[in-house]
């Protein structure tokens, strides 16, 4: 049997862990994110990829910074799978709770790998 104690202590803990970003992997760190597609390197669409960062019980205890941060590195980590290392963001979404607090960022993108 568990002790009330350690279970909560457990709680605490998966809460706290929310309020920190998404790391980016060492593939990751190699993507680099874009406003547009770099006209003078010859680039391969790879496929579309999503990050996102925040749920509705971790949003609330997660700076916005690092939410924001977070998407963008689950993103690159994303785009990292498909062997790409461009990624040029297409749509961002936030979600709010009542308050108007950000619970939610997602980032939607377009991945390439150019040359």
């Amino acid at each position: 049997m568990r002790s009330p104690l350690i279970v909560m202590a457990a709680c605490s803990l998966g809460i706290l862990s929310g309020c920190m970003a998404n790391s980016v992997s060492p593939q990751g760190q190699q993507v680099v994110i874009v406003q547009s597609l770099p006209s003078q390197y010859q680039c391969t669409y790879k496929g579309e990829v999503v990050g996102s960062q925040g749920n509705w019980l971790t949003g609330g205890w997660t700076p916005n910074k690092n939410l924001a941060l977070g998407a963008r590195n689950d993103l690159r980590n994303e785009a990292a799978k498909l062997g790409a290392n461009v990624v040029v963001i297409t749509e961002t979404i936030n979600s709010t709770d009542d308050e108007n607090s950000l619970e939610n960022i997602t980032h939607v993108g377009r991945a390439y790998i150019c040359r």
